[in-house]
């Protein structure tokens, strides 16, 4: 796993304008002609703009925000920043106002079973679940279960489902490579602080990976291989958003369902689901 790279202190909400803009076109590694010319903006205006010798319009915040890319919870920052209010409404999924996005994320997390699939924030917190969660969280240290549980803790814990993942120094190279690239796009202390942790547990020898499962699947996909009492299950794993959310809430929101990677695994689930409803 490289070092981590690009982690320069995010600005906070009492920085001006010009400094939270600054901290994204450079996260974003553009220069401010670079930035200028996807803005169709001068140079000279845009560098007024982030030492705050010109006000940028509200147009102009926006304009500058989708350019960039940023993070609909940022773009509120910006908007604050610069002297307007929030544009992106934030709620709690149990908002009457996101009765049918829950609904939603319900019926995906039903329909997936007899296999496991959750929802989790921007912070990899567990929001919801489907019924073959908590069967395969089984054995974990109770603390790691409290709530709000994170399930990438969860994951590469010690005392969590490590010492059970047959493939852990994969998974858990895939999971750290996959956490920076949240944190190259969102520019999260939180997730950087997330990966400083998860990669500061024992790293576990090659010799503790299972043989590839998964069949002609396994050579294009990273595998999670869980030894149960059925034997070693194998998933590939998909992750699900929302198109076009207008909410905080809903664009932090993803759904990952774990599709079992051999007919082993389809048959285990199917026999571990029937006994859990039975």
């Amino acid at each position: 796993m490289q070092p981590m790279t690009l982690r320069s202190a995010s600005p906070t909400a009492a920085d001006p304008f010009g400094t939270h803009l600054r901290h994204w076109r450079q996260h974003r590694r553009l220069s401010q002609l670079d930035l200028a010319n996807e803005a169709q903006v001068s140079t000279r205006h845009l560098s007024y703009v982030e030492t705050g010798r010109a006000e940028p319009s509200r147009e102009m915040v926006l304009r500058l925000a989708e350019r960039l890319e940023v993070p609909l919870r940022e773009r509120n920052a910006l908007l604050v920043a610069a002297g307007y209010a929030p544009m992106y409404r934030q709620r709690s999924l149990d908002d009457p106002a996101l009765a049918a996005a829950r609904r939603a994320v319900e019926r995906v997390l039903k329909g997936h079973e007899p296999f496991p699939a959750l929802a989790i924030d921007r912070h990899w917190n567990l929001v919801a679940h489907n019924a073959l969660v908590p069967l395969l969280m089984a054995g974990a240290a109770p603390a790691l279960l409290e709530a709000p549980i994170n399930v990438l803790r969860l994951s590469l814990h010690p005392e969590g489902l490590a010492p059970r993942i047959a493939n852990l120094a994969q998974w858990r190279a895939h999971l750290l490579e996959r956490l920076q690239q949240q944190i190259a796009a969102t520019g999260d202390g939180t997730l950087a602080a997330l990966h400083d942790e998860l990669a500061a547990y024992p790293q576990p020898s090659t010799s503790h990976d299972a043989p590839a499962a998964g069949g002609e699947l396994a050579h294009v996909l990273v595998p999670f291989q869980l030894v149960t009492p059925e034997g070693v299950l194998s998933f590939i794993s998909t992750t699900t958003i929302f198109g076009t959310p207008v909410d905080v809430t809903l664009q932090e929101l993803a759904v990952e369902s774990f599709f079992p990677a051999d007919t082993k695994t389809a048959q285990a689930l199917t026999a571990i689901a029937a006994r859990a409803a039975g």
